[in-house]
């Protein structure tokens, strides 16, 4: 895990490495642990390192390789990147280090761009091949690992973060209108490849490009997500155990390949419990868990504890849990935000950063249940979808799940699209998916939420937080064979039973009955929902601020609606409007204003 820069140019220019050099700096966080940089013409990769696997110098980044003339940046974990090496070396490839890095350099020797199919993991990566002048960006099945891009016409910059493409210089900033319109609807999910501003870029998940010397550029699709049934069809028992038997795999390779002890993020939810139990069975020895609760709210509480403690006490994990109060919420805010490559409405990106912050002082790498939900019907939307049969699947889909409908977006927006862009994105995927991949509608929408919804909202806040310490957060739930099969099972075992059904068949006899038979729970930060007091003061000092008037972003009438009834105004999915439109202003000013 780490964090990857670059500068690939074509004609007669050769790569700028002081803007590279400067990148480096904007990915410290994610690579505490070493930084290198290499150029060679048209070229230069920049890295910042968090050593996992091979501690020794020699898997230190950029990796050149003399005999092959290839040169690589990675972040990431390659899970199987033993089993390649194997083939690899069947084939004659000698190899001088003993982590995934090498194998990746090796594997394009041998095959290729075809690598990248080959991969289990998570990873983005950029490979320059010097013989051939042309380079390989690529980013895993699920987007776990970002990878933003910033063209020109005459080379593009890459980076993990868009903090180190603004530190670059030269970037377009101007906002995106588009883009704010798919934002404001999809809960902060801006879709790759845009992003809220118009000269950064995204590569999509499950996609590779390469760009040649002469600018050319190759853009693939080498995975698809298919949400249809097998043709020998299975019963709910046969489900459970490939479930199981799949779950089980996911977090044993995830507690192998690293050569530092391994975590859990214990929310006291169903996913994280499991993945406890789970890992103790696979063998995890004086394993650690980390909780983190804040101060109650009147409408909600702010922590889990009650749920979170018997798990650790039945696995007898070495367990911490951690009371943050409002007033350290709002301290530590900015920082949070700072962290954030795209702005992030989730209320609970604070909650990651101050967990993060804590579980960094013990373990290196950690496993998180991020992805349960989306993969395995564990929110409450989906049953709502369900059950509404009126309309297209466009239609049924946005009324249980849009933050704002086209005409609230006219009403706060200065600016607004001329069209209704998040609903003609939303009919194109629908229509995309209902044509050859799923056999139902819930099956659809769970696949769309699995490989693309899920991308900019919770994997791309847990990344982020994480990162921001030097942690590294894996997500077996996200293991892509898994969701293979998750996406294939009928929507009964998913939907059933409240939500999640296979996954608490498969965890009742492991956790308490509590935690099985609880309400669903979320990662809260009331504060942050209900927003009163000084949490208030500061939207309001936000909104108000010169930054926000000279800009002109959002309709005046419209923001003062929200200032004037802030616990009355919340999303299909109980965020809070008045946050969303804070966060963003505060965003752009940390960001672009200071870029």
């Amino acid at each position: 895990m780490c964090g990857i820069a670059g500068e690939f140019v074509w004609g007669a220019r050769r790569a700028d490495v002081d803007a590279v050099a400067r990148m480096l700096p904007a990915l410290a966080r994610r690579g505490p642990d070493a930084d290198g940089l290499w150029a060679s013409g048209r070229v230069a990769l920049g890295h910042r390192r968090l050593s996992i696997l091979d501690l020794s110098q020699r898997a230190h980044q950029p990796m050149f390789d003399p005999e092959t003339g290839l040169a690589l940046v990675f972040n990431g974990a390659i899970y199987n990147f033993r089993s390649l090496r194997a083939e690899l070396e069947g084939r004659g490839h000698r190899f001088f280090s003993t982590g995934d890095t090498e194998v990746i350099l090796r594997g394009y020797a041998e095959w290729g761009e075809a690598v990248v199919a080959r991969l289990h993991g998570m990873f983005a990566f950029a490979l320059f091949d010097s013989r051939a002048q042309r380079i390989l960006l690529a980013r895993d099945r699920m987007g776990i690992k970002p990878l933003y891009l910033a063209r020109s016409e005459t080379g593009v910059r890459f980076a993990s973060n868009t903090q180190a493409l603004l530190a670059s210089g030269g970037m377009d900033t101007a906002l995106d209108a588009e883009a704010l319109h798919l934002l404001f609807s999809l809960h902060a999910v801006v879709p790759a490849p845009r992003t809220v501003m118009r000269g950064v870029r995204k590569l999509q998940p499950a996609h590779y490009l390469m760009i040649e010397a002469d600018g050319h550029e190759h853009l693939e699709c080498y995975w698809r997500l298919s949400a249809r049934r097998p043709e020998q069809p299975l019963d709910d028992g046969e489900w459970r155990e490939r479930i199981e038997a799949g779950l089980r795999r996911a977090v044993r390779r995830r507690l192998e390949v690293a050569d530092v002890p391994v975590g859990v993020l214990l929310s006291g939810g169903l996913d994280s419990s499991l993945l406890v139990a789970l890992a103790v069975e696979e063998g995890a020895r004086d394993l650690r868990t980390f909780t983190v609760g804040f101060e109650d709210q009147p409408e909600e509480k702010g922590s889990e504890f009650e749920y979170s403690s018997p798990v650790a006490e039945r696995y007898a994990t070495d367990h911490q849990a951690t009371l943050i109060p409002n007033s350290e919420v709002l301290r530590r805010l900015p920082e949070a935000v700072a962290a954030m490559s795209e702005p992030m409405f989730g209320q609970d990106a604070v909650a990651f950063y101050l967990l993060s912050e804590q579980v960094s002082q013990h373990v290196k790498v950690v496993q998180s249940g991020q992805g349960a939900d989306e993969v395995f019907g564990g929110y409450f939307w989906y049953p709502r979808m369900a059950e509404d049969r009126g309309g297209d699947w466009a239609g049924r889909f946005r009324r249980h799940y849009f933050d704002r409908d086209d005409p609230e977006m006219r009403d706060l927006l200065a600016q607004p699209p001329a069209t209704d862009v998040a609903g003609d994105w939303l009919r194109e995927e629908l229509a995309a998916l209902e044509t050859d991949r799923a056999d139902s509608f819930i099956d659809a929408v769970l696949a769309l939420d699995a490989t693309t919804l899920i991308v900019d909202d919770p994997v791309k806040r847990v990344d982020n937080m994480t990162m921001a310490f030097g942690l590294e957060a894996r997500v077996p739930f996200l293991d892509h064979e898994l969701v293979e099969t998750a996406a294939a099972m009928p929507p009964h075992l998913k939907l059933g039973d409240g939500g999640k059904k296979v996954l608490k068949q498969i965890a009742r006899g492991r956790l308490p009955d509590a935690v099985l038979d609880r309400p669903k729970g979320y990662f809260p930060v009331p504060a942050l929902k209900y927003v009163r007091g000084e949490f208030l003061d500061f939207m309001r000092d936000i909104l108000g601020s010169q930054a926000a008037r000279e800009r002109g972003l959002y309709r005046p009438e419209y923001v003062q609606r929200l200032l004037s009834e802030p616990d009355g105004h919340f999303t299909r999915i109980q965020g809070s409007k008045l946050w969303h439109l804070a966060l963003l202003e505060y965003w752009l000013q940390m960001h672009v204003d200071a870029a």
